[in-house]
């Protein structure tokens, strides 16, 4: 077996300490056992290696092997080589108070003060368990080859003009241009590559956009329900976090003006294009009173603009940053568009807020992978992102329609929801709340994952639903999950009439 790094045990092994070189070399390999270092199962160098390594007599490594192999704390495997046993001949706490005082550098547990920050509220796919996520598209659409072309063209290229050494912080020059030009084609902004700083996604950019405006002495308006990570994004800078009304015409630009009277408003941030979670979209009129408040206010609107291609029935509205460039921090994401782990994403804003967002951004993180950015401007310049965007949006129509059938036949009027007019999620809220709480118990027992009801509302709001991403799942996998879910809970149906549920 071809082992990754050289093996070195962490005492040293001396001939002078009166102990037997083997006894020192059983008992060091089982301290790194016991705290940790060694888990069950790790493969342990030949003996020829750990010889060499020690500068010791092989046959005194074969003792010391043959010693812990006969103790169980290894086990031999024949020509696979040896490995510690994963049947180990004690079980010791995670935390030995005598473990510590004889390993100051033990790793599980810090000696010095730290602020613990709380867990984020994510889902992502486990092992033999299925994934309702929030709404992410599926990376199975993308083709592999088409990616691997795009990095290739861009590493030969890279390689001629130097692009792989350290660069602008704001990000490749390419990139910035390649959807500096997107941007002014298809959402109507009028901005150039200074305009663009490139983070790694749009959770980055919200990140770095309440760093450069908050204070601990500032509010941040978000909307009642709305993304959880965002609000932890901007409660990291100590400004207060408040969530204003919320309706079926999205964001209640009345209570924002109520609030901007009684507190220092400093940003607003709102998902207007398809609302998350609610999916619903931010009318003209309500836009247009929200940049006047800006004006009139002086805060920023911090425009989440996450999925703007999948917009499935009518034209879809355009940014507000395209109204008013100077008054928004416009926040979008390569992510949706092509896939998730390319980590693209991108702020287009003032110039000086721009650099303010790069300066920071350099502080933690020098710059980008340029590599991951010279090839996703190769996908937009040539016309691969648009082709695949054109594909995916009608898969998605049709994962939309299939998913929203399967709710109705699993829930009935358990639940009400409307069908997304586009974005790739539903939102669906429940009657009954008990029905609700009971599927967020069972659902790992089901093996299905799901965002947390409870996530989604900002105080002072209440609200509690199920935003349930469908562009992810193909049909057989949406199939799976709604009927695990659907089961939940449910109230008991005659086995003809679900029978016949399912073949309709």
């Amino acid at each position: 077996m071809l082992r990754p790094w050289k093996f070195s045990l962490r005492e040293t092994i001396d001939p002078r300490r009166g102990v037997p070189i083997y006894l020192q070399i059983v008992h060091a390999l089982i301290h790194d056992i016991r705290r940790g270092r060694l888990t069950p199962g790790a493969a342990l160098p030949s003996t020829r290696e750990l010889a060499e390594a020690l500068g010791v007599n092989r046959k005194t490594v074969v003792l010391a092997y043959d010693d812990l192999i006969a103790q169980g704390w290894l086990s031999a495997h024949g020509t696979r080589g040896t490995f510690v046993s994963r049947q180990l001949p004690e079980t010791l706490p995670a935390t030995a108070p005598a473990d510590r005082a004889d390993d100051p550098l033990n790793p599980t547990e810090a000696d010095f003060p730290f602020r613990a920050t709380p867990d984020p509220t994510l889902v992502f796919p486990g092992e033999n368990e299925l994934t309702i996520d929030d709404g992410l598209p599926d990376p199975r659409l993308f083709p592999a080859e088409t990616l691997a072309r795009a990095y290739r063209s861009a590493a030969q290229r890279a390689e001629r003009s130097g692009g792989l050494s350290y660069g602008d912080p704001r990000g490749s020059g390419d990139l910035r241009r390649s959807i500096a030009e997107m941007l002014g084609a298809h959402r109507g902004l009028v901005v150039g590559s200074d305009n663009l700083c490139i983070t790694r996604g749009s959770q980055m950019g919200i990140f770095l956009a309440g760093r450069i405006l908050l204070s601990p002495s500032d509010a941040v308006l978000v909307e009642g329900l709305g993304y959880s990570a965002a609000r932890d994004a901007f409660a990291a800078t100590g400004a207060e976090v408040i969530g204003a009304r919320l309706d079926a015409e999205g964001l209640d630009v009345e209570d924002v003006e109520r609030l901007c009277r009684h507190k220092r408003v400093r940003a607003v941030y709102v998902t207007p294009h398809h609302q998350f979670p609610t999916t619903v979209s931010l009318t003209p009129e309500r836009r247009l009173r929200l940049l006047d408040l800006a004006a009139r206010f002086r805060f920023a609107i911090i425009e989440d603009d996450y999925d703007h291609e999948f917009h499935f029935e009518g034209q879809p509205l355009l940014p507000m940053a395209s109204y008013a460039h100077n008054r928004t921090i416009y926040v979008g994401s390569m992510s949706k568009l092509l896939l998730p782990g390319l980590r693209i994403g991108y702020v287009a804003a003032p110039e000086a807020v721009v650099r303010s967002m790069a300066n920071l951004a350099a502080s933690i993180d020098r710059q980008g992978n340029a590599l991951t950015e010279l090839a996703v401007a190769e996908l937009i310049t040539s016309g691969e992102l648009r082709r695949h965007v054109r594909k995916a949006r009608q898969v998605y129509l049709r994962r939309r329609d299939a998913f929203g059938k399967l709710l109705r036949r699993e829930f009935a009027d358990a639940i009400d929801f409307e069908v997304p007019h586009g974005g790739l999620a539903y939102w669906a809220t429940f009657r009954d709340a008990s029905r609700l709480d009971a599927i967020e118990k069972g659902a790992a027992e089901r093996r299905i994952r799901l965002l947390p009801s409870l996530s989604f509302a900002a105080s002072p709001h209440h609200g509690r639903g199920l935003r349930l991403g469908f562009a992810s799942l193909d049909d057989a996998e949406a199939e799976q999950a709604i009927t695990r879910i659907g089961g939940i809970g449910a109230p008991a149906r005659c086995a003809a009439t679900e029978s016949d549920a399912r073949r309709g």
